[in-house]
C-alpha cells in the first residue's frame, strides 16, 4: 500500500546538512512511503489522485481546486515511516516498507509522473536524514493509500 500525507501549503523547503535541496511555493507537500509489493501502477494511481485532488479554494472559498489548476508547486519527500507497525509493544515495526533498492525506483518513478504535469516539482534525498520546514495552509491534510478504492 503505497501510501502519502499530503498538506497544503504556503511555503515548504527541505534540507539536508543545513543546505536546503528543494522548496516550494504554493502548492502541496507530500511525504511518500513505498511498500512491500507496490508497483508502478500504485504510483500511477497516487500521481494522478494527488495532481488532481480538489483541496485548493476558489473564490467561493469551496475546495473546487486541484494542484494543476493553480499551476501550484510540490515537495516530495521519502518517508518509509509512513508504513510503521505500531501495533505492538512501543518500537514501531518497519516490515511492510519496501526495501530501498526498489522503493527508490518506485520514489523516483512518482516524481517523474508529477514532473510531466506539474510546474515545479522538488525532492528531498531519498533515505537521508532531512529537516523539512512548512508553512501550512488551512492547515489541510490529507492520508491517501494506493489501497483504499
Amino acid at each position: 500500500m503505497m501510501k502519502a500525507v499530503v498538506q497544503r501549503v504556503d511555503r515548504a523547503s527541505v534540507s539536508v546538512d543545513n543546505s536546503v535541496i528543494g522548496e516550494t511555493g504554493t502548492g502541496l507537500l507530500v511525504y511518500l512511503g513505498v511498500a512491500k509489493g507496490d508497483e508502478k501502477a500504485d504510483a500511477q494511481s497516487l500521481a494522478d489522485k494527488i495532481m488532481h485532488l480538489r483541496i485548493f479554494e476558489d473564490s467561493s472559498r469551496k475546495m473546487n481546486h486541484s494542484l494543476l489548476d493553480i499551476s501550484g508547486d510540490i515537495l516530495v519527500i521519502s518517508q518509509f515511516t509512513l508504513l510503521a507497525d505500531c501495533s505492538k509493544g512501543r518500537r514501531p515495526s518497519f516490515v511492510g516498507a519496501c526495501e530501498p533498492v526498489s522503493a527508490t525506483v518506485l520514489y523516483e518513478y512518482f516524481v517523474e509522473l508529477l514532473q510531466k504535469k506539474v510546474r515545479k516539482v522538488s525532492t528531498g534525498r531519498f533515505q537521508a536524514m532531512m529537516k523539512v520546514e512548512s508553512i501550512n495552509n488551512g492547515p489541510v491534510t490529507m492520508i491517501l493509500d494506493t489501497k483504499k478504492k
